[in-house]
């Protein structure tokens, strides 16, 4: 587990802008994490973060309680340390219910030229 606690300012807004990596935010609120899981993880966490952010208030929480915020970290963090990406459906992409599924003989049937029907 990685730990770099730094001291944070009152307002998250210059942390979250001049972050250059989930690392370097984690770092800056002294929230552990396992590399690996962020690794894995990163994107879907600081999305699922900006979600807590906002759902906390303000222009995307921006202007939250930096105590807050670092518990709203922690918690995005936990939401994938025994969770998977697709379980936990951040993005959009997940969020679709269909998956259509083609069987081999339609795909025979599209082929130009093909004789099949």
């Amino acid at each position: 587990m990685s730990t770099e606690s730094k001291p944070v300012p009152d307002s998250i807004s210059p942390v979250l802008r001049e972050a250059s990596s989930a690392e370097e935010i984690f770092g800056w609120f002294g929230v552990p994490f396992d590399q690996a899981v962020v690794n894995v993880n990163r994107l879907h966490i600081l999305k699922r973060f900006n979600q807590y952010l906002s759902a906390a208030g303000g222009p995307a929480g921006r202007d939250a309680d930096p105590t807050r915020a670092r518990e709203l970290l922690a918690r995005a963090y936990g939401d994938f340390v025994s969770s998977s990406a697709i379980e936990q459906k951040v993005f959009k992409v997940f969020q679709k219910g269909t998956t259509q599924r083609i069987g081999v003989d339609a795909l025979r049937g599209t082929r130009k030229g093909s004789s099949h029907a």
